[in-house]
């Protein structure tokens, strides 16, 4: 606060006093003339500062810029040629000459205050806006780094001086509340960081790294990156920040980050005079396998690309080019001879030829003419072909002059504000002419220069690909642009096929965190870490993923199931009991089931006047055959695919013919019980088991079954069912039994007709004769009731077409016990014991 209170009281003072002075030593100024509107010029001709030391007992020395630039020195050439050709000029500023003062801010913020703070003093105390109420100064070119244009444009602000930058390109400045007179002819940060996103999503660079300088050109190129990548898949690998205080353990322990990291794309803000000694640690490390995005403040420096051949394959964008004219012979005439007193033509000897031109205590090189001839190879300097940033201070020095030239020539009425005059070209002031930069439009090299409401220009980007020449130099290719006038998704145009990438190769490099995931799988994001960072996990069965880096899988339709690989919908197996094995199988078995009673039915048809047929009703014999045979036959209906007709005659016909048969055998036991208590005296049961009274029997039995399943059918009968909940990869085609109330039912009904036969059978088995049917009957419903019970829970539990298997099953089994039971006996005495086969016999009085 005190400072600034001084300072103001100077400003106040000097007007009114005639004594006043600089306070301290300036730099002479690199170039100086004289004219009648001076343009200042500051450029970063060296590439750092070392800070003598300080012991706070006596006035520090001042600080030492080492490492010099070609590369800035041919930028501050171009200022001085566009102003000596715009002097020569007979239609921009006829009568009137510009002049300039150039001077050299080492790139960094201090010595570039200091620096304007020189050309604002001017070489004498009359000339100084400190020290005099004119303002001799109309305007500022310069800076390349942000944090320096930042310092001058605050700097200049009070004095209301605009200032037109060629390389600063920090989105910050385009605050016009912070930098009102701040103009420039590069494109913003802004502009570069979505050049730079679209870049990486263009080659699926997903995993990357970051290092920027230590000043507001890093910090608000890296918030800016942030931003473009927010909602992307694109995630930060790291970020490393350069330091100001070069330090070899901070530098290291940078690398080591980089070395240890799996990102292998680094993108890098930083000028390359801060870049520079970066570099150097990280070629003595042998880091490989690096693929550099460079920003525009180093994409096309020479010296880097020179010195360091490790770059190569690096991609960057880069400001646009243009063309200067006279500007690769204007820089032959530079040289020791023609400016023997200026000491950065001597140290501009010194860089491109390793000598000196004048004899120096403080030089160690060989000493050289000063006359040797500037070849090609020196590209720092003598790269005209395609200027860049040159041809930024060429725009910026003519921006200038046309504003000048508008501001000078204008009619009253359209000066500055309406209904205001023009401005008195013989004493025109600095904050006049930012109107008029702020409406300038003119040509120059076939582009419209002119500034939007930020002061900002058109943005506009090469791509630029460093490649290595035949003869090993690396040269810069451009393989694209940026185009930021274009719509949304078309401002990015690459050469793909014209890209090289490091090693020679044409494969873009891969830089990801993890490998994507294929078709099939899904991301999984792993706790705690970037969201680039995942594990692919299979799709699970049911669902499928059809793109690369699917976040999530999808589900099939209900009818449709994952294929083995988990990439598309296939139609889901449909399952029945078919013709296959087992349905083969089980339709022999029936089949010869009912051949076996159809052949049990002839024989006794043929033997039907033998006793063993006669006995007990041989009626009643064939009944049970030939239900037997509908009982086999009725397994049939079961196999194959199930139709509404074809589930409401399966179980109809099932529960009605085994009723049948269990009823017939009924008949039979009662029969066969009556048969033998009827010879006891006075018991005349048998006149009530006539063979009419066994037919009631057997059709009111049955017909209870059939009025079960009327009423079945009616209310809810069976149907196709298509089950894909039990097994959800497939469809089982089964028949529902409608309803389960009716199913048992029937079941049950059929159960208790076996459950009465067999108490009936179990009570008659010990009565008296060679053939008692009544144990036969016993073991038979015995088997039958055994087969049944064991259904109940082998139908329950069995999945898909194996429930109707085992139902299947059921009814052969227990057809089988009941044809083998009751009728293997007697065909074995027809056929194998004929002379037993009599009346005498089978009531046991044989002797």
């Amino acid at each position: 606060m005190i400072y600034i209170f001084v300072f103001v009281f100077h400003l106040s003072s000097a007007a009114v006093s005639p004594n006043c002075s600089p306070q301290d030593d300036f730099d002479l100024p690199v170039f100086l003339t004289t004219g009648d509107f001076t343009l200042g010029g500051i450029f970063p001709l060296h590439y750092r500062v070392e800070l003598p030391p300080t012991y706070y007992i006596k006035r520090p020395l001042a600080a030492q810029c080492r490492g010099f630039d070609p590369r800035a020195f041919r930028w501050a050439l171009t200022m001085k040629l566009a102003v000596e050709q715009i002097n020569h000029r007979k239609d921009l500023l006829p009568n009137h000459t510009l002049a300039y003062r150039i001077f050299d801010s080492c790139s960094t913020p201090v010595t570039a205050q200091k620096a304007v703070l020189a050309v604002l003093n001017g070489q004498d105390v009359m000339q100084s806006v400190m020290c005099s109420g004119s303002a001799p100064l109309i305007g500022l070119v310069g800076e390349s780094g942000s944090s320096q244009s930042i310092v001058l444009s605050r700097t200049l602000q009070p004095f209301k001086i605009p200032m037109i930058s060629y390389f600063s390109t920090c989105s910050c400045l385009s605050d016009r509340k912070q930098f009102p007179t701040f103009f420039r002819v590069v494109p913003n940060d802004d502009y570069q960081v979505k050049a730079i996103a679209q870049l990486l999503k263009k080659f699926g660079w997903t995993w990357i790294g970051v290092v920027t300088e230590d000043h507001d050109y890093g910090r608000f190129a890296l918030q800016g990156l942030k931003r473009e990548i927010e909602n992307t898949d694109i995630c930060l690998a790291y970020h490393e920040m350069i330091p100001k205080d070069y330090t070899r353990e901070k530098v290291l322990k940078i690398l080591k980050v980089m070395k240890e990291s799996t990102a292998k794309v680094v993108v890098v803000f930083s000028v390359e005079g801060e870049f520079y000694p970066f570099l150097r640690e990280f070629m003595i490390q042998n880091i490989t396998g690096i693929q550099w995005i460079a920003s525009e403040a180093w994409v096309t420096a020479s010296i880097l690309a020179k010195t360091y051949p490790f770059l190569e394959g690096t991609i960057g964008f880069a400001i646009r080019q243009g063309h200067i004219p006279g500007l690769e012979d204007y820089l032959k005439t530079v040289n020791p001879e023609e400016y023997p007193s200026n000491p950065q033509v001597q140290e501009l000897w010194e860089a491109l030829y390793g000598c000196s031109p004048s004899i120096s205590l403080n030089s160690h090189l060989p000493s050289c003419t000063g006359k040797e001839t500037l070849r090609e190879e020196h590209s720092a300097y003598m790269n005209t072909s395609s200027p860049r940033v040159s041809y930024n201070v060429y725009k910026a020095v003519y921006a200038f002059a046309h504003s000048l030239h508008n501001l000078i020539h204008c009619t009253p009425g359209n000066g500055l504000f309406e209904n205001f005059s023009c401005a008195d070209f013989n004493n025109v002031f600095p904050w006049q002419l930012q109107h008029y930069l702020q409406e300038v439009s003119f040509s120059i090299s076939g582009e419209n220069v002119d500034f939007d409401k930020k002061g900002d220009a058109t943005p506009y980007y090469d791509l630029i690909n460093w490649q290595t020449h035949k003869n090993g130099d690396i040269e810069f290719v451009n393989v694209g642009l940026y185009d930021g006038a274009q719509h949304s998704g078309k401002e990015l145009v690459i050469e793909e096929e014209a890209i090289m990438w490091s090693n020679q190769h044409n494969k873009v490099p891969v830089s990801v965190c993890t490998d994507r995931c294929i078709p099939g799988f899904r991301k999984a994001v792993r706790r705690g870490q970037p969201l680039c960072c995942f594990d692919c996990v299979p799709c699970e069965s049911g669902k499928i993923s059809n793109q690369t880096d699917s976040i999530d899988c999808l589900s099939c339709p209900e009818d449709y199931w994952s294929n083995i690989n988990g990439t598309i919908c296939v139609p889901k197996v449909v399952e029945f009991l078919s013709h296959d094995a087992m349905g083969i199988t089980l339709t022999v078995i029936a089949v010869v089931g009912a051949f076996l009673t159809i052949t049990v039915l002839l024989i006794f048809l043929y033997n039907r006047g033998t006793p063993i047929v006669r006995v007990n009703n041989s009626e009643l014999s064939f009944f049970i055959l030939l239900s037997l045979t509908l009982c086999f036959l009725c397994a049939l209906v079961f196999i194959g695919e199930p139709t509404s007709w074809s589930c409401m005659l399966r179980h109809t016909a099932f529960s009605i013919t085994f009723s049948l048969c269990i009823s017939c055998i009924l008949g039979k036991t009662l029969v066969v019980l009556a048969a033998f208590t009827a010879t006891r005296p006075g018991n005349n049961i048998m006149k009530w088991l006539g063979p009419t009274q066994q037919r009631i029997i057997i059709f009111s039995c049955t017909l209870v079954q059939v009025l079960i399943c009327t009423a079945w059918l009616v209310v809810s009968p069976p149907f196709p069912y298509r089950n894909t909940k039990y097994q959800q990869s497939k469809i089982i085609l089964d028949c529902s039994v409608g309803s389960d109330m009716a199913f048992w039912c029937v079941l049950g009904y059929i159960g208790l007709l076996a459950c009465v036969c067999f108490f009936l059978a179990f009570l008659a088995r010990k009565l008296p004769g060679n053939f008692n049917e009544a144990k036969y009957i016993t073991f038979s419903m015995l088997i039958f009731c055994a087969v049944w019970l064991a259904f109940v829970p082998a139908y329950v539990s069995s999945p898909g077409k194996f429930t109707t298997a085992v139902e299947i099953f059921a009814m052969l089994a227990s057809s089988f016990g009941l044809l083998l039971c009751l009728f293997t006996p007697k065909v074995y005495i027809i056929l194998v014991k004929p002379e037993k086969n009599t009346k005498q016999h089978l009531m046991g009085k044989d002797k």
